[in-house]
């Protein structure tokens, strides 16, 4: 699974028009899946989001895990994340997982999340979604489960 996680101030996803996630300070996840990702990833990848420090303390250091100031998180599934660049110019997406892998693993994603008593907000998988964002700092950190890093 690869995770591009954005530092927020504020965050919101629309479809058709309507908001159907909206968040104050905290995190955007945009999440890719592979067809090979399981349950390790997303307990790797929850364990990495939930405890990183990349917020800010009383001295202004990047000290403080998204659990320390009670933040939002707003999770949009994002199957570029997986685009190969390789050859010419249109972009390959084969390494992204089908949908019927896909969904049930996104849905994994968000209920071990949500079971770290953070609220969480989220797109609809494989929705034409328009996402909003302040980004904070700018802070963005890209995950990767495979590499562990």
């Amino acid at each position: 699974m690869r995770v591009l996680l954005q530092r927020v101030s504020e965050a919101s996803v629309k479809i058709e028009g309507k908001i159907n996630g909206q968040i104050d300070q905290g995190l955007l996840l945009l999440v890719g899946i592979c067809a090979e990702d399981n349950q390790e990833d997303i307990d790797w990848l929850i364990q990495k989001i939930v405890n990183m420090r990349i917020f800010s303390d009383e001295n202004g250091k990047m000290n403080l895990s998204i659990q320390d100031i009670h933040g939002e998180i707003i999770v949009i599934s994002q199957f570029t994340l997986h685009a190969s660049t390789k050859k010419g110019n249109r972009p390959s997406f084969i390494d992204a997982a089908r949908p019927e892998i896909a969904i049930p693993l996104y849905n994994q994603f968000i209920q071990k999340l949500q079971s770290s008593d953070l609220k969480v907000e989220t797109g609809i998988f494989g929705a034409d979604m328009k996402v909003s964002l302040v980004n904070d700092g700018p802070v963005t950190i890209s995950l990767d489960s495979k590499n562990k890093e």
